[in-house]
């Protein structure tokens, strides 16, 4: 195994030991300038599951992802995936997380070859760390479960309308 598959070795363990974000938090009553939205996601395939909250702050410069919150039981992969894209996503306007939920499907379609842009990813920051689950088909579907639970989340929240 290379120095670079341990080190993503690595960051995947750290975050499924401690995940960014897991705990529910907030509720499905947004405060004043904010939408929320919940989703439950379950891979059938091998029973991971996760319930993902979304907090969007809607200011002048566009809707932004204020809070994410899950909690979820599986693999180290799909708790991992949702830990790393917390971190990711939080804070974010709405265009960028599209793009990054973009990028991230790409990379899972990479077959462990990565995307041969160190620009995007850089953009990516630890998600980029599983590069090599997207060599094994069974294990994508664990790494995008958290991203499923986000979107879903977005649009359940009203966020995605016009």
């Amino acid at each position: 195994m290379s120095a670079l598959e341990q080190m993503y070795q690595q960051v995947i363990l750290d975050h499924a030991k401690h995940p960014h974000g897991r705990g529910l938090a907030g509720s499905a009553d947004p405060a004043a300038g904010h939408l929320a939205g919940e989703s439950h996601q379950v891979n059938p395939t091998c029973g991971d599951e996760i319930t993902l909250r979304v907090d969007v702050s809607d200011g002048a410069d566009g809707r932004t992802v204020s809070g994410v919150s899950w909690e979820g039981q599986g693999c180290s992969i799909s708790q991992a995936s949702a830990s790393v894209m917390t971190e990711l996503v939080t804070g974010r306007g709405l265009d960028e997380v599209a793009h990054l939920d973009a990028v991230f499907h790409d990379l899972m379609a990479s077959r462990g070859k990565g995307l041969g842009d160190d620009d995007v990813e850089d953009a990516l920051g630890d998600a980029a760390a599983f590069t090599g689950v997207s060599q094994y088909p069974a294990r994508i579907k664990c790494a995008l479960l958290g991203w499923a639970a986000l979107k879903d989340s977005l649009a359940r929240s009203g966020a995605l309308a016009a």
